[in-house]
């Protein structure tokens, strides 16, 4: 056994329920100890609290300490998850001997024990390394004279520091008045191991407390741990304060106003929050020329709201259903602006060319100067991508004065979307047309329906069928919201519509709109548009002055033909934002550098072009063909070419769509008949089989505009002779040789002048389309009008008469 210098140490007595094993005299410490690691933080001698050991892990320990009938056991801090795995190696060299004073046989012991740190031990051999744990150990001394003034002022600062803790957290109270009844405060080691314990340090730094023995240094470590704490304290302090004020705050404002209103409510100058609903709604529907039954039902409505509870589910319905149906503008209208030239002003600022569609827009301006208002109208703009479709609807509302609101159709598939929930749903909304007049707060706004072509339709019901209401001009002006359950009148409403294509719109929703096409572009519109809108819009959007970055009409031109021959400018705006980055990157290092972009830069900023210098193929039994896409026009090259003369056949490839294999075989039949009309081998295709195939073929072809293209490339495969000069042609061929007009006529135009082909075989009944054109489209082409393939074979193999032509 090993004797110690601590004589100050006391024992707890035992309740009367637990019998306390033999005592101990706490000089008398035995020399072997059990072991039980405890994994958040370390045992202080002279603390005094419970702790928990679960019987079933540490039972034979729990065993050992009974029969050595002392109750002592060893406590050592060990940072595992897994505290039976622990191995010598983590188990820290300095632990604490505590007295155990519920002893472990009590009936129905939980494992829960009321624990006296009595002294530090140092492990000096390992006697059994798996549990139970059992060590051979020493017990040092503190080293340091208590009785040494160095030590008096520490121990005088630590219950400085404690008494300043006091006052911030009530808990330390309580367990400096268990430290007082069991130690003297003349006791610096006690005093600065109970100071280690008050606080929330972690594990690590109050073992390394545990470990230093000197005193005047433990005691320097445990103040600055001590000022820590003190620190967090009073800024947690801090925070529930200002918590406390606030909420003390919120609590008065409450009870005053509370008090207030009640104030008010006896003298009547205050009214409930009921009245103030009801006048609110009065109010907002005094100025409006509301329909009879829109009057009718919102006074009913009122009335309902005048009697319900303001707590009650049905009072928030009626409430929200008349915020709708008050904030609708019933009879209130702006004045249009019917200056023509305010209009063609406007129209000119914002878009380049598109002078057909502006030209509606100017007759249906003039129709309301002359009639002396307008009346609403449904316009659908068709086109490719990029062309200006939705800034075309803001322009127009600007040239009217008239207020703007858009929304997009684009994958819509709930036709409450446009008719509005009932009112009996759970967060039920009206319609988005009574939205909009609500956020104009005019009946007569410019509402522009994007993308109609793209609208869906699933088991919630079909959108596209519930517009019809709303785009018949016959309907309209009783439009029934299906949550307002009011007839609103939309007939003065000028609705726009945009598009794609046409084919996915259903026919008879297509057939309460006026169409206007919007074709792509060409390189002289681009070259216009960029200079006057897109370069001084890309210019303000990056935040350059016009004389730090210019571009010169060749590199314009050389962007557009070689990176951006889409119809639309969405992609050419894409490139010149490309060039503007790259060329702020040089601006950084110099800002008062002055950037000109010529052709020559335009590779090193934008990379390698994507397209290069359309030729035309060429060769015999090579035709190009003129088509129509939703990007635009495109040129279409056909080739037919004789595989073999075993036996005879006719071959198709391409991804062609049925409408185009259909025109091939009717080429075919018709080339086949007339073989000696066109001084062909009439045995040709007795014993050939024939190959045709139209190039790019993942990309998908349809439609009947090929048909005397494809028979012109079996002619020339027939003949054995090609086309000698760029000429490409589009018609529809009958079996009969007639050529029949087809669609798509300015995209097609535009199409071979960007591949710069300027000679062109159309239908005849095409000619009317093509004289529509403007000038610059038409300046320098040479158009040949054909009725049948008989002319298509002379004005394509220089056999045709002069008196047939157009120039």
């Amino acid at each position: 056994m090993s004797e110690t210098d601590d004589s100050n140490e006391i024992e707890v007595e035992p309740s009367q329920e637990t019998r306390q094993p033999p005592a101990v005299a706490d000089d008398v410490l035995p020399d072997t100890l059990h072991l039980i690691p405890v994994p958040h933080r370390p045992f202080f001698p002279g603390q005094v609290q419970p702790i928990a050991i679960d019987p079933g892990t540490w039972e034979k320990t729990l065993q050992a300490v009974q029969r050595e009938g002392h109750g002592l056991i060893g406590l050592s801090y060990v940072n595992v998850p897994d505290s039976t795995a622990a191995e010598p190696r983590q188990f820290p060299e300095i632990g604490c001997v505590v007295r155990l004073h519920r002893p472990p046989n009590a009936a129905g012991h939980t494992g829960h024990f009321l624990a006296q740190g009595i002294k530090r031990f140092r492990i000096v051999r390992w006697l059994s390394d798996k549990p139970p744990y059992l060590v051979q150990v020493e017990y040092p001394r503190s080293q340091g004279d208590r009785d040494n003034d160095e030590i008096k002022a520490y121990a005088m600062a630590l219950i400085k520091e404690i008494r300043e803790l006091l006052p911030l957290n009530p808990l330390y109270s309580e367990e400096l008045k268990q430290y007082l009844a069991n130690f003297s405060p003349r006791q610096p080691s006690k005093l600065a191991d109970f100071s280690a314990a008050l606080t929330t340090a972690t594990g690590e730094q109050l073992q390394e407390i545990l470990d230093t023995l000197p005193l005047r240094s433990r005691m320097e470590k445990v103040l600055n741990l001590l000022r820590k704490e003190r620190e967090v304290a009073e800024l947690q302090g801090q925070i529930t304060s200002q918590v406390n004020e606030k909420v003390s705050e919120q609590q008065r404002e409450f009870f005053l106003r509370e008090q207030l209103k009640i104030i008010q409510k006896e003298l009547g100058i205050s009214k409930d929050d009921r009245t103030s609903d009801v006048e609110m709604f009065e109010d907002r529907i005094k100025d409006f020329v509301m329909p009879e039954a829109a009057s009718r039902r919102i006074s009913e409505e009122l009335h309902k709201l005048s009697v319900l509870e303001t707590g009650s589910a049905e009072y928030g319905v009626t409430r929200n259903y008349l915020d709708w149906a008050t904030s609708v503008p019933w009879g209130v209208l702006s004045e249009d602006n019917l200056d023509l030239k305010h209009g063609r002003t406007v129209l000119d600022e914002h878009h380049e060319g598109l002078d057909d569609v502006k030209n509606r827009i100017l007759e249906f301006l003039a129709v309301g100067a002359f009639k002396g208002e307008i009346a609403g109208s449904i316009l659908l703009l068709v086109g490719p991508p990029g062309v200006g479709k939705t800034s075309i609807g803001r322009s127009v509302a600007d040239a009217l004065g008239r207020e703007f609101y858009r929304f997009s159709l684009g994958g819509m598939r709930d036709e409450a979307e446009i008719k509005g929930h009932r009112r009996t749903y759970i967060g039920a909304m009206p319609g988005k047309f009574v939205q909009a007049l609500k956020e104009v707060q005019v009946a007569n706004p410019v509402i522009m329906l994007d993308e109609i072509d793209k609208i869906g339709a699933s088991f919630q019901g079909d959108p596209a069928s519930a517009l019809l209401e709303v785009l018949d001009p016959e309907q309209n002006s009783e439009f029934l919201d299906h949550y307002l359950d009011l007839r609103v009148d939309l007939s003065k409403v000028l609705f726009v519509c945009t598009a794609n294509q046409l084919d996915t719109i259903p026919g008879p929703l297509l057939d309460r709109m006026e169409i206007l096409r919007l074709s792509g572009y060409v390189a002289e519109e681009k070259l216009f548009i960029a200079k006057n809108h897109l370069w001084p819009k890309q210019l303000e959007r990056h935040g350059l002055k016009e004389e730090q970055l210019k571009i010169n009409d060749a590199g314009l031109k050389y962007v557009i033909d070689s990176y951006c021959r889409e119809a639309g400018v969405r992609t050419l705006e894409k490139q010149l934002a490309r060039i503007m980055r790259k060329s702020i990157v040089r601006l950084l290092d110099d800002k008062e550098k002055k950037l000109r972009v010529g052709k020559k830069d335009i590779e090193v900023l934008l990379g390698k072009p994507p397209f290069q210098a359309e030729r035309p193929l060429r060769g015999v039994g090579v035709v190009t063909g003129l088509a129509w896409t939703a990007m635009g026009g495109a040129t279409l090259p056909i080739e037919s070419s004789q595989v073999h003369t075993l036996n005879r056949g006719f071959k198709l490839t391409g991804r062609l769509g049925e409408t185009m294999k259909e025109s091939a075989e009717i080429a075919y039949s018709y080339v086949v008949a007339h073989l000696k009309d066109y001084n062909c081998d009439q045995d040709f295709f007795d014993m050939s089989l024939v190959h045709l195939h139209v190039p790019e073929g993942a990309t998908p072809k349809d439609g009947p505009s090929a048909g005397i293209t494809m028979a012109t490339s079996l002619v020339s495969l027939a003949r054995r002779e090609r086309i000698k000069r760029p000429l490409a042609m589009t018609g529809e061929l009958t079996l009969t040789g007639q050529v029949l007009p087809v669609g798509g006529i300015r995209e097609k135009v535009i199409a071979a002048r960007r591949s710069k082909i300027m000679e062109l075989i159309l239908p005849f009944a095409n000619r009317r389309d093509f004289e529509e054109l403007p000038d610059y489209l038409r300046e320098g082409i040479n158009v040949h009008f054909a009725r049948n393939f008989r002319e298509v074979f002379e004005f394509a193999f220089d056999e045709h008469r002069a008196d047939k032509s157009l120039h």
